[in-house]
């Protein structure tokens, strides 16, 4: 007699098995995401609806990296010592607090102070949901997790990005509401389905200090930097740079967000297809090869001169995401110690808020100064730094 190997569907293989709180996390996400139209359109909020010079504006989002920098390092602790839960929610519903605060400044003054404060929340959920996945999926099935998260925010962003596009065209005030609305709901979401994970015990064990003798993690995180100031022109300086006219594309807002919404819409079709088979892969080589691809995106964005070629790079620029999609929470999660996991991950984060900083200063001082080209040409090689470095950090991650 011969017995037979049923293979899980493709549906049960690639959501099932799970735990319910990681649902309760991965549904929250989704309604957020479905709600951010607020940082897509920044730039072109800025320099359109307040009258703000492109420099100007840069200098205003960057004050929002300015605060996600001490938010991130705050952040981790308060995951650790009071838990991921109050950390995630609590700053959900000061981020929706801080958008309509934003929205509804006019003088300058005042768009910096609240673009600071908005910093200083929006990305508060970053160390605690990282932690909590860490905290509640086993190692064998984090790549997976991780990815789901990742296909939540680009299924929500695939349509808020078009939705926002036309919102703006309405009046850019039903953007800041709509985001506000997505994160109390986000944090009401968690309050009520996710339990604490926070271990107990050794929560005042150790500290930043212990996380910055961890040379691995230190390199690691540099690596992290050089992937996010790629991505982080995607919503500070590109805006910016395909809806001006001076500089030869002159975009409109619905026209762009259309663009946009096409790295959405690829991910969501896309990711899920691939992702079992790139959890199975060597992390380290993953990553490196994602960023690679994003860098000759973002290269040949100094090609650009219509929708299509928009569509087109950021076509190309996707694949890349799709590739390092949960690979690099798979690492941090790995080189994390369990009571240190916030910590960590606001390490992590600090790289992405560093970024937020200087993707506009140096984005908008390369357009103005240099144009398109210097723009998009710096930022590919940027990417192929951190590419190498990557690599050269990968004997030591899998030795770790």
């Amino acid at each position: 007699m011969t017995s037979t190997v049923v293979k899980p569907s493709f549906l049960r293989s690639s959501f099932g098995g799970l735990p319910r709180p990681f649902w309760a996390l991965w549904g929250g996400t989704l309604v957020n995401r479905l709600g951010t139209m607020v940082m897509p359109f920044t730039g072109v909020y800025l320099t359109q609806a307040r009258g703000l010079s492109v420099a100007a504006a840069g200098l205003v989002m960057a004050l929002f990296g300015a605060g996600s920098l001490v938010s991130q390092l705050f952040a981790g602790v308060l995951a650790d010592r009071i838990g991921r839960r109050a950390t995630l929610a609590g700053g959900m519903v000061a981020t929706a607090a801080a958008m309509l605060a934003l929205g509804y400044s006019t003088t300058l003054p005042a768009i910096l102070a609240s673009m600071f404060l908005l910093g200083l929340v929006a990305d508060a959920y970053r160390p605690a949901s990282n932690a909590l996945v860490a905290d509640l999926i086993s190692p064998e099935e984090r790549p997976r997790a991780y990815g789901l998260l990742f296909w939540a925010i680009n299924l929500g962003y695939s349509v808020g990005m078009t939705a926002g596009g036309w919102l703006a065209q309405a009046g850019f005030l039903w953007l800041f509401w709509v985001d506000a609305v997505s994160c109390v709901a986000f944090a009401v979401l968690v309050w009520r389905a996710v339990p604490e994970t926070r271990p107990e015990g050794k929560t005042e064990a150790g500290g930043f200090a212990e996380v910055l003798r961890d040379r691995l993690m230190v390199g690691f995180t540099l690596v992290i930097l050089g992937n996010a100031l790629l991505y982080s022109q995607t919503f500070t300086t590109l805006p910016m740079a395909m809806t001006d006219k001076a500089g030869g594309v002159g975009l409109t807002p619905a026209q762009f967000g259309l663009a946009m919404a096409l790295n959405g819409v690829l991910i969501v079709i896309v990711q899920p297809l691939v992702s079992g088979w790139l959890g199975r892969r060597d992390p380290v080589r993953t990553l490196a090869l994602g960023i690679a691809v994003m860098s000759a995106g973002f290269a040949l964005t100094a090609f650009v001169s219509t929708t299509f070629w928009l569509a087109v790079t950021i076509a190309v620029w996707t694949a890349g995401e799709v590739v390092t999609a949960g690979i690099a929470g798979t690492i941090l999660a790995r080189l994390a110690p369990p009571h240190l996991r916030g910590r960590y991950s606001g390490l992590f984060g600090f790289a992405w808020s560093v970024a937020a900083v200087l993707a506009p200063l140096l984005g908008g001082g390369l357009l103005e100064a240099g144009g398109p080209r210097a723009l998009w040409f710096t930022t590919g090689a940027i990417g192929l730094v951190a590419t190498a470095g990557m690599l050269a950090l990968g004997p030591a991650i899998r030795r770790r």
